[in-house]
């Protein structure tokens, strides 16, 4: 394997969040901190308590998980759109390096800054209400899995994009839409039946859950289940990026 390769390229990613650290960093937290005021005060001073959680506290993992699919789609995607935008990419395929150490020191770089920053937005939390995470490691591994699985999705996002409005087509009108309706603000038992039954179906829902019981021990769904639909969206991106690669879908001029 190229280390040299996949950490020039690991470096280079870093160091441009580095360089946007408002944008990357400091404004993600900022909107985590209005969604505290505004659902942990106002809301959170209507809904005392949720599956014996205080609302402030209950809503926690959803907006880290709100933040955590978002960024990582957005720096993955904009990573390597940007070399294919301005050309730079051919060059990078036909130099000494693999398919897999390309995707390895792009991805790798947007999970790591999407990873950072839910760290990030946790320590702000502690500000606003009092947590107590009662499953650390399992805690983590939902952390860098739902990265590293989102920034593999943000990575074909950013292949198959050939504008930049197509490329925040879908964290705007699919990854956020849906994870506002994940039971990242709610429990799902709060709803009716026949809801409960549709909001199934958004596999959101199931990150949410398990990031969830990794805190309170509370969940909609089995942490069996959570566990398999982050299996299943991490092979399905794998499976979709080697297929991109093998075919040189929108990388061959």
């Amino acid at each position: 394997m190229n280390l040299q390769a996949v950490r020039s390229i690991y470096i280079f990613e870093m160091a441009r969040a580095g360089r946007t650290l408002l944008q990357s960093l400091i404004s993600p937290v900022i909107s985590t901190s209005l969604y505290f005021v505004v659902f942990g005060a106002a809301i959170g001073s209507r809904i005392q308590e949720v599956e014996g959680v205080s609302y402030g506290a209950f809503i926690v993992p959803g907006l880290i998980m709100l933040m955590l699919l978002t960024q990582s789609v957005s720096n993955a995607s904009f990573g390597i759109f940007f070399p294919k935008f301005t050309g730079t990419i051919y060059e990078m395929l036909s130099a000494p390096i693999s398919y897999f150490e390309i995707v390895l020191g792009y991805v790798g770089a947007a999970a790591s800054k999407s990873a950072i920053l839910g760290l990030v937005i946790l320590v702000t939390a502690n500000f606003f209400v009092d947590l107590h995470i009662l499953h650390p490691f399992m805690m983590l591994l939902f952390l860098l899995l739902t990265a590293l699985t989102f920034s593999l999705l943000g990575f074909i996002i950013g292949i198959w994009a050939d504008s930049f409005e197509k490329l925040q087509l879908v964290p705007l009108l699919i990854i956020t839409p849906l994870t506002f309706l994940g039971g990242s603000f709610y429990a799902i038992d709060m709803l009716p039946p026949f809801w409960q039954t549709v909001t199934l179906a958004n596999p959101v829902v199931y990150l949410v859950s398990g990031f969830r019981w990794s805190f309170y021990g509370i969940s909609d769904v089995s942490i069996v289940a959570s566990l398999v639909m982050i299996g299943v969206f991490l092979a399905a991106s794998l499976a979709v990026i080697s297929w991109i690669f093998r075919t040189g879908y929108r990388l061959r001029p």
